[in-house]
């Protein structure tokens, strides 16, 4: 019902003019209150929805920002999602979340529809480690900037966080501990992220006069529970069991956790586990989580403020400058690292 009433019928039922209808709408403050309020009543009374698509073609850009993450079922997405939104709120955007759940043709369906609402942006996860994605989606010329990634070149900007530095944080806290045999659970090793955090996970390694021997990787398809309880199936049969695990993220170490559990295998006194990202359920797991905690919210809200800022106006992508901001990670010291070794 709502969608078959029209702006002439609001007009008609408060007895005003088409444009005054569409001043209480648009500009309130330059219509008189008594009109304003019978116009109100009228839109109340009849359900009146303005149609956002027609005001779009009108004003030739959108309020609407797109955010594409790779796993909506990992809660650093949501909080991702969580600091974006609240900043486009702000701005009086609204934000469509999708997921392309790490597939590089789901998100390439996913930035095709972006394209075809002509979104005022898109806030990006790449999945598709090629690229091909990216620059398909750069001839449609909106603009956007990569979340969790940095960009490599100039040509857009990023918010990302130096995931080299969290992931020789995680093994050196280990390393410091006193194991000298880690395995790294790692996710697939398409990702930057997953990469990054063996490049840092090396290093620590390094440092502490260790070869990469003392590293042993354990890759997985996908970052969540059930993939973090086959590795630790995996882990469970090794001849030579290493004494701690460093995860790619949380959803990865607890899965291994749970397997751990279920073998009868203790944490952390028979196998230390560090976590990456550090969401809500690491602290409230059986065995709490030390983890690598990365400022999600944040993140989101400074990649939505960075697209908000190319788009504001006509003049500002010309003055704008696309920047690079990498955050920095902290590591987060919790039961299941702290065996007395």
């Amino acid at each position: 019902m709502a969608q078959s009433v029209g702006i002439k019928d609001v007009a008609r039922a408060a007895g005003v003019s088409v444009g005054t209808v569409s001043n209480v709408i648009n500009r309130p403050d330059t219509v008189a209150t008594e009109t304003r309020a019978r116009v109100l009543s009228a839109i109340d009374r009849l359900g009146y929805v303005r149609s956002e698509s027609a005001r779009q073609l009108r004003a030739g850009r959108s309020r609407i920002m797109g955010l594409l993450v790779l796993d909506m079922g990992n809660p650093f997405f949501v909080d991702v999602a969580r600091g974006a939104e609240r900043a486009a709120r702000e701005a009086g955007l609204g934000v469509m979340v999708c997921n392309s759940a790490q597939s590089a043709s789901e998100e390439a369906e996913y930035l095709s529809l972006f394209a075809e609402q002509r979104v005022r942006g898109v806030l990006l996860t790449p999945a598709d480690a090629t690229g091909r994605n990216i620059e398909t989606f750069r001839r449609h010329t909106i603009p956007f900037v990569l979340v969790d990634r940095v960009a490599e070149g100039t040509t857009e900007c990023s918010v990302s966080v130096d995931d080299v530095a969290g992931g020789a944080l995680a093994v050196r806290h280990l390393v410091d501990a006193g194991h000298r045999s880690i395995a790294y659970v790692s996710g697939p090793p398409s990702l930057n992220q997953v990469r990054d955090r063996r490049t840092g996970a090396l290093n620590a390694l390094a440092e502490a006069g260790l070869g990469p021997e003392a590293l042993r990787e354990l890759p997985t398809e996908r970052l969540d529970v059930a993939a973090g309880r086959d590795a630790g199936a995996r882990l469970l049969g090794l001849a030579e069991r290493p004494t701690a695990v460093f995860c790619a993220n949380d959803l990865l170490a607890l899965g291994v956790l749970q397997a751990m559990y279920a073998a009868g295998v203790s944490v952390p006194d028979d196998l230390a586990i560090v976590g990456y990202d550090d969401i809500e359920f690491a602290a409230a797991a059986a065995v709490p989580l030390t983890s690598v905690r990365q400022p999600a919210v944040t993140m989101g809200a400074l990649a939505a403020e960075l697209l908000l800022e190319e788009t504001e106006d006509e003049d500002g992508a010309r003055g704008h400058e696309h920047r690079r901001v990498v955050l920095q990670p902290e590591l987060v010291v919790r039961r299941s690292s702290l065996s007395a070794r």
